[in-house]
């Protein structure tokens, strides 16, 4: 339970490049995957830093889905 929400911490703390396609495509499900699981915490525990930590990691996620988009449509 809390091993996902230090990933989260530690995702949100790592450096992304987002240079290639294929990192934006990682970077974009793995950080999916840490909201939705953090959601399912958050539900249980109604825990206010954990909505703050799944709002900074949406932000980073829309980053690489825009970044992704903008490539795809080139």
């Amino acid at each position: 339970m809390m091993d996902l929400v230090e990933k989260g911490f530690e995702f949100e703390q790592r450096k992304i490049s987002l240079k290639t396609t294929n990192e934006r495509i990682i970077a974009s499900k793995e950080v999916k995957s840490l909201i939705l699981g953090i959601n399912e915490i958050y539900k249980k525990t109604r825990n206010p830093d954990l909505m703050d930590l799944m709002k900074r990691l949406t932000v980073i996620k829309k980053k690489a889905e825009k970044r992704l988009l903008m490539t795809v449509r080139v």
